[in-house]
């Protein structure tokens, strides 16, 4: 997921697909947790997932809020 895929998505999607990542992030750590051994480098493929996704939710609300005080 590269944030060019992000900004073309709507609103409600970013919003399902940071969701999504949480639910990910989550089970990964139970999976640590319990002994499972996650790979240890999804951890971090995930918290930069969800650091893209909320970027791209801040750079359209500003768009936004820019565009609508013309």
């Amino acid at each position: 997921m590269n944030a060019k895929e992000l900004r073309s998505k709507s609103d409600q999607e970013l919003r399902d697909e940071l969701s999504a990542l949480f639910k990910e992030q989550f089970n990964l750590r139970m999976q640590n947790a319990i002994g499972q051994g996650a790979r240890s480098d999804q951890f971090s493929k995930v918290r930069k997932n969800i650091a893209r996704v909320k970027t791209v939710m801040t750079q359209k609300r500003a768009e936004s809020s820019s565009n609508g005080g013309e």
